[in-house]
């Protein structure tokens, strides 16, 4: 069945496919859950992922998620990952997204150790380690960072961002800009607990001189190998956590002398423990938690002009 629309004089028609039963895995990885559906196994089609992303991650009429990944098949790795928030914009990567696509493929459909998943931002080597209480810990290697503001994006003229003081909304920041595949800014404050996260974030995420827009990070430095975070981030707001948020901020404390090099740092975060390494590339562990499997009844609609 189908509506057909004149709306400005373009005829947009919006086809009624149906409702679709869609098996999903829900899982977290230090409270940054997402909603995960295997492609390798299930052959869905005409799906519009964005729009299933905004409506299963709905806390009240979805299942409640920081966004919708899809295990798929790749031609280049044992798996690849495409990453939804949870406003339905694309993502290029996801730090703890990943721990829980390697998580699922470990224990359904690849009994490796080593597993190489293909994302937006490259090809991410990924270890398992089984704990001696059975609980799984998994190191990604995350890459090298990027610092290029053209390449970030941020549009600044300096070589690198690092403690660089900018005005937002009337109020001066020192500003830290990394890419760890996806933009991040890094702000270090004495103390993180009584921000306006929201008011704050929003108007560094937005601002002009990120053109795709920012992850922003507000790190409290505890000692030199600790640190508090909380973030703000891209399509989501404000999350329990965030793996490249976490490698984000170690790596700009270590820049700024706050942290030790090389060592292995602990991000504490709202939802649990991560522990990041910066030693040329950068190493991301923690935990990846599964948390119910179950079907979506999704009602497909399909819009074509």
């Amino acid at each position: 069945m189908y509506i057909i629309l004149i709306d400005f004089y373009v005829i947009k028609i919006i086809y009624f496919i149906g409702d679709i039963m869609i098996d999903f895995i829900k899982m977290q990885g230090t409270g940054n859950n997402y909603i995960y559906i295997d492609l390798i196994s299930n052959n869905l089609k005409n799906i519009d992922f964005s729009d299933l992303s905004k409506k299963i991650s709905d806390v009240n009429f979805g299942i409640g998620s920081d966004g919708l990944i899809l295990i798929c098949k790749s031609l280049v790795a044992d798996a690849k990952m495409i990453i939804y928030n949870k406003d339905g914009s694309e993502a290029k990567m996801c730090g703890n997204g990943i721990r829980c696509v390697a998580k699922y493929l470990y224990d359904k459909l690849l009994k490796k150790n080593t597993i190489m998943i293909e994302t937006k931002s490259g090809i991410k080597k990924v270890d398992i380690k089984i704990l001696n209480n059975g609980e799984t810990s998994i190191i990604v290697n995350m890459g090298v960072p990027i610092f290029e503001p053209r390449r970030i994006p941020v549009i600044l003229t300096d070589e690198i961002i690092i403690q660089k003081e900018v005005e937002f909304n009337n109020r001066l920041l020192k500003i830290n800009c990394v890419s760890i595949g996806n933009p991040h800014t890094v702000i270090f404050l004495d103390n993180i607990d009584d921000i306006d996260i929201k008011e704050l974030g929003n108007s560094i995420q937005k601002s002009k001189i990120f053109p795709n827009q920012c992850n922003v990070e507000f790190v409290q430095v505890l000692s030199r190998n600790k640190i508090k975070m909380r973030v703000w981030e891209i399509g989501s707001g404000e999350t329990y956590s965030c793996g490249t948020g976490a490698c984000a901020s170690v790596i700009c404390g270590i820049l700024n002398g706050f942290l030790d090099e090389k060592s292995k740092v602990e991000v504490d975060v709202a939802g649990g423990v991560l522990y990041v390494t910066y030693d040329k590339n950068v190493y991301l562990e923690g935990p990846a938690v599964t948390i119910c499997y179950g079907k979506y009844l999704y009602d497909r609609i399909i819009k074509r002009k």
